[in-house]
């Protein structure tokens, strides 16, 4: 059986930047109030879809694994904030990259969309349905949120990363995963206003209302990624020390710390970004192990666990060995179109129209 690998990963930040000044300027909130409880400074806001950013980031993906779209068998594309559900996203980003009549499909578990579609696409090749995959998390969270609520408006930001998957024969790639959901606890984070069943409650589509328990969350989060992770290590026959890097789903700063001193990683050998961007959703794995790979924190035969939990309320961790090659072999051209707005500018754009349209 062969095992699935990654030889391409490439990311899409937009370019706009929201500052917790910024923010500020119309909440209630300081830069010390975020920062002393989620640990976040900054985070993207995308004045182009998310099929946009997707494809710049499969594109660089791509490009890093020396292969074209005419090369990738299966697309998937995990994301809860799709630019349509019907056709899916994983169809609109096939046409983008000229990658004709492979199989498309999206993937949605909230934030561990992007680890869930890594399952699947290894899966497959290890089961020898394809040979070379792409899987993409990405979130275009900015036009759903509720900008005047302080307790969710800090925390979430918008980008996308994606990886290529191939088949090897060699003992590296996808080694083991563990994948949950504390079902009964779906209720402690959900997004009014998105989905069918609003239309039966006299509740405008779009206009949303965010029920986020942080305190449950909190404790369901490290709960699930710290037992997914110690299950994943058991099986491999794996302790802390073995682990080279461990890349966390990035949500809240705490909830990293709790998860590795559960693992008991140190946090030296842990990847932090989620204070540049806060969280992503589906892409902050993907986009932190890009920036692990182009900061050199992942040498080549590394050993990476990535936890991850998002709504519903799925958890994951996933063991992977990482190839020789950690540097891309070409870079693609393609980018996104300058923005004609600041980050500010689009939020207050997305404030005005109270979600009727999203400016």
């Amino acid at each position: 059986m062969p095992n699935a690998t990654i030889t391409g990963w490439g990311k899409c930040l937009p370019p706009g930047v929201l500052t917790n000044a910024d923010i500020a300027t119309f909440l209630d909130t300081s830069d010390e109030w975020i920062t002393s409880r989620t640990g976040i400074s900054t985070r993207r806001v995308s004045h182009v879809s998310l099929g946009d950013m997707a494809h710049v980031a499969a594109a660089r993906a791509l490009a890093c694994a020396g292969l074209t779209g005419r090369d990738v068998e299966l697309i998937v594309f995990g994301t809860t904030t799709h630019d349509d559900q019907c056709p899916n996203m994983a169809s609109g980003l096939q046409q983008k990259l000229g990658a004709d009549g492979c199989a498309a499909m999206d993937v949605n578990t909230a934030c561990t969309s992007f680890l869930y579609g890594l399952s699947t696409a290894a899966a497959m090749i290890k089961s020898g349905v394809v040979r070379t995959a792409l899987v993409v998390g990405g979130e275009l969270i900015s036009p759903y949120m509720n900008w005047d609520d302080r307790n969710v408006a800090v925390l979430f930001g918008d980008g996308a990363a994606a990886v290529v998957l191939q088949a090897t024969d060699r003992d590296e790639g996808l080694l083991l995963e563990k994948l949950g959901c504390y079902g009964d606890s779906r209720e402690i984070l959900r997004i009014h206003g998105i989905g069918g069943a609003y239309v039966h409650q006299g509740r405008m589509l779009g206009a949303t209302e965010w029920q986020f328990e942080g305190q449950e969350i909190f404790k369901k989060a490290v709960n699930g990624m710290g037992s997914a992770s110690e299950d994943v290590l058991r099986r491999a026959g794996k302790t802390a020390d073995d682990i080279d890097l461990v890349v966390p789903h990035q949500a809240n700063l705490r909830i990293i710390e709790y998860v590795a001193k559960r693992a008991g990683v140190p946090m030296e050998r842990v990847y932090v970004s989620v204070d540049r961007y806060g969280n992503m959703s589906a892409a902050t794995v993907p986009v932190a192990l890009c920036e692990a790979l182009e900061e050199g924190r992942i040498r080549p035969g590394a050993l990476l666990l990535m936890p991850a939990f998002g709504g519903g309320l799925t958890f994951c961790a996933h063991l992977l060995r990482f190839g020789e090659r950690t540097t891309p072999l070409a870079i693609s051209d393609i980018d996104l179109p300058p923005a004609p707005y600041s980050a500010l500018e689009l939020v207050q754009r997305y404030r005005q129209s109270k979600g009727a349209g999203f400016g």
